[in-house]
């Protein structure tokens, strides 16, 4: 069965959708969903910022939005995300109900033995190169982030004529994807590029009305299943684009972005300042208050309120990793218990307004009692104990390091070429030039644990990983190796981070999922969930057959348990 997963065509996928008898359409108490992925949020920080924390805020609970929505919510406190826990999985994971080995979605930029170099190098470096139409492909290192948009110094992502803050499909560049030699050398689109279909594209195609908003234009990914035509509003305004004044706009929590509000920074990345990217995502959530509206995301043009629409927010994640050098101002955690900064303090504040301001335009405009409020995180971020911070390069050396010197790596992904390099955060995800020579590069590995930082972490390989991600020579996404080192080693060199994420550690996936409604008691769930689950729970709610999800019928993801929607 995982070898017929790791052969699925997007178009066998659509086909098998097909077949699958619809239901009906919010027939229930239930008419929309609004599902937030609130980036790095921990179970745990739920736990602290709705009931409060001795030290923090006089003892009162800093997140009094989340804490009401718990009243009326089903809190699962052992939820994981996706393994590997990095954005792109971790979101795949909550909008198809399927894992990497399904999906194909290992990182945002990871490699794949079936395709062919872009036609032009991309922006953060995935180099240019040939592609034969139906010769064997070559293998190529793939990105879907910044690097595929035109320009992405700019907010807008370069689209043609967009308007300042606006962003989206028009802001890729299908010269900067990788492509398919098996299909002509066609480019392969975010959508194309999952192997399973979206809740997105099954509720557009039951009637419903879908939008999103994220951090990259390559997050159009969601449309998976039908394409671009499932998003009736996609929002993407590039999270890595160069800081700029946007006039009029003022955040939440006060801050006036008419100006850049930390021209200190370095503004090449709205990621480098605590203030700077919360104007970032204020632009994400007047979308998701215009269109409670019924309006576009850019609140111009009336359209209708999504059946489902969402967005996630970047501050938290921020906050949670940034030493600031400009300023001095360091993020993260104080202690082991998730005692958050002041610097993070400030950054669930802004997210608890948000939630705050979403629930008071529901309620103005009549939906708050018909709406599932859905609210997790695609990852979360480790290590919390600030003390287990490990930046390996420092002392060390990685693991992709070691194996591209012995001369196993693929020149894409490479540490000895110029490029993107390899996918290491705090995992590392090692694709080989051969896979035959896997157990020689296990073996480098282990003679090398020390200087690696894995001595107590794991390296998975063969049949050890294989039994959950496919067989690295059948399917052409699957890592040859995946390495996961000791807690809170970071294969960086950087001082301007605290934490990563992408790992399989209980910090990096141990995240919030809280499902809301007015007709909810207040429930904590025990029994470990995934964020996968969120994808059938939310066709659920809407009275849409789960099994219309192509993983809920390989897989068989579950509908959450004790969801009130049974």
């Amino acid at each position: 069965m995982k070898t017929a997963i790791a052969v699925l065509s997007l178009a066998a996928a659509c086909s098998a959708a097909s077949a699958v008898a619809q239901d009906g359409l919010g027939q229930g108490p239930i008419k929309r969903v609004l599902l937030i992925s609130v980036d790095g949020m921990h179970a745990v920080d739920f736990e602290n910022c709705a009931k409060g924390i001795s030290t923090v805020n006089s003892g009162q609970p800093y997140c009094p939005a989340l804490a009401a929505l718990g009243k009326t919510g089903v809190n699962y406190v052992a939820a994981s995300t996706s393994k590997p826990s990095d954005s792109f999985p971790g979101l795949t994971a909550i909008v198809t109900g399927g894992s990497p080995a399904l999906t194909g979605v290992y990182y945002d930029v990871a490699y794949a033995r079936n395709y062919d170099a872009p036609e032009k190098t991309t922006g953060n470096g995935v180099a240019g190169g040939p592609c034969t139409p139906f010769a064997a492909p070559t293998g190529t290192t793939t990105e879907y982030e910044e690097g595929i948009d035109i320009d992405q110094t700019k907010l807008n992502g370069g689209a043609p004529g967009a308007a300042l803050i606006d962003g989206g499909l028009n802001s890729i560049d299908i010269k900067k994807l990788p492509r398919d030699p098996n299909n002509g050398c066609s480019p392969v689109f975010p959508w194309a590029f999952v192997r399973a279909n979206s809740i997105f594209s099954v509720i557009h195609r039951a009637g419903g009305y879908a939008a999103w908003a994220d951090k990259h234009p390559a997050y159009s990914s969601v449309s998976s299943g039908l394409g671009p035509i499932a998003l009736d509003d996609f929002y993407s305004p590039e999270i890595n684009s160069n800081v700029v004044a946007i006039p009029g706009l003022k955040t939440l929590t006060g801050i006036s972005c008419s100006t850049v509000p930390d021209p200190g920074s370095d503004t090449s990345s709205w990621t480098n300042s605590f203030q700077n990217i919360q104007c970032y995502d204020q632009l994400k959530v007047n979308a998701i208050l215009n269109e409670i509206d019924g309006k576009d995301h850019l609140g111009g043009k009336t359209t209708r309120v999504p059946t489902i629409f969402g967005m996630n927010f970047q501050v938290v994640s921020v906050g949670q990793k940034l030493v600031e050098s400009s300023n001095g101002v360091t993020g993260g955690y104080v202690d082991a218990i998730g005692t958050p900064t002041a610097a993070l303090l400030s950054e669930f504040k802004f997210v608890d307004a948000s939630i705050a301001a979403f629930v008071d335009e529901l309620k103005d405009k009549g939906l708050y009692d018909s709406t599932l409020i859905v609210i997790t995180a695609k990852h979360g971020q480790s290590p919390i104990d600030p003390s287990r911070y490990t930046p390996q390069k420092k002392s060390g050396t990685t693991p992709a390091t070691l194996l591209s010197k012995a001369g196993y790596i693929p020149n894409s992904e490479s540490t000895e070429n110029p490029g993107i390099g390899p996918t290491e955060d705090d995992l590392s995800l090692l694709w080989l030039k051969n896979s035959s020579d896997t157990d020689a590069a296990v073996k480098i590995l282990e003679e090398n644990a020390s200087p690696t930082g894995i001595a107590l972490g794991q390296i998975f390989s063969g049949p050890a990983l294989s039994i959950n991600y496919n067989d690295p020579t059948v399917d052409p996404r699957t890592p040859d190796i995946i390495v996961t080192p000791n807690v809170g080693v970071v294969y960086t060199g950087s001082t301007a981070k605290l934490s990563e994420h992408g790992g399989f550690s209980h910090d990096d996936t141990n995240v919030m999922l809280l499902l809301s409604n007015p007709s909810f008691g207040s429930k904590t769930v025990h029994a470990e969930v995934g964020t996968a689950q969120v994808a059938p729970t939310i066709l659920k709610a809407l009275d849409i057959n789960p099994s219309q999800l192509y993983a809920v019928r390989v897989e068989g993801t579950a509908v959450l348990p004790d969801s009130n929607l049974q």
